[in-house]
């Protein structure tokens, strides 16, 4: 199974972990077998944020949420369940500097679309 673990931390904590640890962790994940991606993001005063309402698209600069923390980059990782996805998470550098919230992937109920296209 996939879990995306995301990393958060405090803007005066972005640059705290170097990026030569973060890279030698993907290292260490892509030669045990449980890399699918990662990627540093940069920082919030560069996100836009899109929402859609009633038809009329809307453009705020900045991210969706005002917190403390921001969302700083993302792993996702295979493991065969929870615990060893966790084991992995903690191993995550920037966890020492901030927090990395580890979620399941969910996979899209596509089977109304296939039964959909065989009817036509």
């Amino acid at each position: 199974m996939n879990y995306l673990c995301l990393v958060y931390l405090a803007q005066d904590k972005l640059h705290a972990c170097p990026d030569s640890v973060c890279f030698a962790y993907g290292q260490e994940l892509r030669e045990s077998g449980h890399y699918v991606a990662g990627q540093a993001l940069q920082p919030i005063d560069t996100a836009t944020t899109v929402r859609v309402r009633n038809g009329q698209l809307s453009l705020t600069d900045g991210p969706f949420a005002e917190t403390k923390e921001q969302l700083a980059g993302f792993y996702m990782i295979q493991a065969k369940d929870l615990n060893e996805a966790i084991h992995w998470a903690s191993k995550i550098p920037p966890a020492r500097f901030g927090s990395i919230e580890v979620r399941p992937v969910r996979e899209l109920d596509v089977s109304s679309i296939a039964a959909t296209q065989e009817a036509i």
